[in-house]
């Protein structure tokens, strides 16, 4: 049997890591982020991984030859057999068409694909707006929206907050346009193919993942 395999869609900052979680503990499926594959990356020192540090560092996106490697890899351990919730791949129409020829030759389609859409501006202050803890990356916060009570300092352990590289200004802008120059076409490519669903992604984070999840059940029908 075929695994299920969803993909969610959006300009950065709409929330895909956050509902791919939450779609992680309701279907039990793995969740495959490429931004998270890149990111662990910048701790290997392979010549894999020294190309791709520098294309992030430039604030580009990885060429496709190099993510269907990485996205292949990852879909042939044991974990991905009953299905991928793909977050930040495909980003283009060539990947989108590799991604159907990759899943046909594990017996399977994408089932479903979630456009999760948030206008530009809030899009740029969840990015740019967002500082992490030096100590524990897991404690995030946000000028705009979560602002730590101390300017500068996480609120758990005292450290220095810091902007990550590609949450600069300039960065976040210059992803905000390549998402909407390279990725929107994805769109039409999954409208045509009957698998596409648009979700407002200015909700709270119950209220998109409810709407996802009865989306998630109809593509199963």
């Amino acid at each position: 049997m075929a695994g299920l395999y969803i993909l969610l869609m959006g300009v950065q900052g709409a929330g895909k890591g956050t509902q791919a979680a939450k779609l992680v503990e309701a279907l039990g499926l793995i969740h495959l982020s490429t931004g998270e594959l890149f990111r662990a990356m910048k701790v290997q020192d392979t010549p894999l991984a020294r190309e791709v540090q520098t294309i992030m560092n430039r604030g580009d996106l990885i060429p496709d030859e190099l993510t269907i490697r990485i996205v292949r890899e990852r879909m042939q351990a044991p974990d991905a057999a009953k299905g991928v919730i793909f977050d930040g791949f495909p980003r283009t129409v060539p990947q989108a068409q590799a991604l159907d020829t990759l899943l046909a030759e594990f017996g399977g389609r994408v089932n479903l694909a979630v456009s999760l859409e948030l206008d530009r501006q809030i899009a740029f202050k969840r990015l740019e707006g967002r500082r992490v803890c030096t100590v524990n990356e897991k404690h995030i916060y946000n000028v705009y929206f979560n602002p730590p009570k101390v300017e500068g300092m996480c609120d758990l352990d005292g450290a220095p907050l810091m902007q990550r590289p590609d949450d600069t200004p300039e960065a976040v802008n210059k992803r905000i346009d390549t998402y909407f120059s390279q990725t929107a076409p994805l769109l039409d490519y999954y409208q045509k193919a009957g698998v596409l669903r648009r979700l407002n992604a200015d909700q709270t984070i119950e209220a998109v993942s409810a709407v996802l999840l009865a989306a998630v059940e109809a593509s199963k029908a």
